[in-house]
């Protein structure tokens, strides 16, 4: 019996690099989001191949618990997409659709205020390196969920992407600490083709654990909101989003959540940013602000998860506010 449920086009197989395409664009990535409520830290790894513009993107992130972080970002020279393995980060497949190693060896930007990197060229001019190692064992615990578009879309984000729920266990190191002996879970996603950051006009991608049993993604406006419960996939038919921002900013600092599932049941999620930092990606003169949240969440007024909540807006994007909540229901 396979240990994990399949939903979607994808496969197992699909855990392995793809063939690279022909678009300049052309970006395989992997990331892996990650929290361990014990030691109140979290962060996520994230590799994309762009062999075709000659290297990858690495970036490394682990928040403390008072807020401090650990960050690095690296852009290393690659010329294939036969695996990701760059700038110091390594992810390798196990067992495909169900256990993935990955591991960071190299140093990080040690930040009091990782909102610093609102201004990534004063940040790293501003603040100490450190030494940092990890290496972590990624399990699925909930199904394995996407899609593989058509070749012929002109999708210039996701055209193939799926995501997971995860056991996460190992070590992390950071110098002068002793070994974090690490024991939480995240949620993995995986997608290549074309991608434009500034494809997007804006989104948020919330990903949420409350146990081996229980997950959450919710992406208003978008498919693919969902909880899973055991490797039972359920569906959400709406969402109501009330967020919080800090002020002058585009910084979420919490947000409040309604979500209907197509099962019956219906969860109310409150949720308090404990960590964050703002990331920023240029492109031909246009920059694009991703704020990465480590969130901590509140479900049905009971259960305690934790996960991270993404935010992108375009400079010229509305933002979703108490007064105007950002609303969505299936078709």
């Amino acid at each position: 019996m396979s240990k994990v449920t399949i939903i979607g086009n994808v496969s197992a197989e699909d855990d392995y690099t793809h063939e690279l395409g022909p678009e300049e664009n052309f970006n395989e990535s992997v990331y892996f989001n990650f929290f361990d409520r014990n030691h109140s830290r979290g962060g996520f790894i994230r590799m994309g191949n762009r062999a075709n513009e000659g290297h990858a993107e690495m970036t490394v992130l682990v928040f403390n618990p008072d807020g401090s972080g650990f960050f690095y970002y690296d852009k290393p020279a690659i010329s294939h997409n036969d695996g990701w393995d760059a700038g110091g980060a390594r992810v390798d497949v196990i067992e495909p659709g169900y256990e993935i190693r990955t591991r960071y060896e190299g140093k990080a930007l040690h930040m009091q205020d990782p909102r610093d990197m609102k201004d990534p060229s004063s940040a790293f001019k501003s603040n100490p390196f450190r030494n940092i190692s990890i290496d972590l064992i990624h399990q699925g615990v909930g199904p394995l969920y996407g899609h593989v578009g058509d070749a012929s879309s002109k999708n210039q984000f996701s055209r193939a992407h799926y995501e997971q729920h995860m056991r996460v266990t190992g070590t992390i190191h950071v110098e002068g600490e002793d070994p974090i002996e690490f024991n939480g879970h995240g949620l993995r996603d995986h997608s290549w083709g074309p991608r434009f950051w500034q494809a997007a006009r804006s989104y948020r991608w919330i990903t949420g654990n409350f146990g081996d049993d229980l997950g959450m993604v919710i992406k208003p406006g978008r498919t693919g909101t969902m909880f899973h419960k055991g490797h039972e996939y359920i569906r959400a038919t709406s969402v109501e989003l009330q967020s919080e921002y800090e002020t002058g900013d585009h910084f979420h600092r919490g947000f409040s959540a309604k979500v209907q599932l197509e099962n019956g049941d219906s969860h109310t999620i409150e949720a308090t940013v404990k960590g964050f930092i703002p990331l920023r990606n240029r492109r031909s003169g246009k920059v694009t602000y991703i704020g990465e949240g480590m969130t901590e969440y509140v479900l049905d007024g009971d259960r305690i998860g934790y996960g991270l909540s993404e935010y992108l807006d375009q400079p010229d994007a509305p933002l979703d506010d108490e007064s105007a909540p950002l609303l969505w229901q299936a078709d």
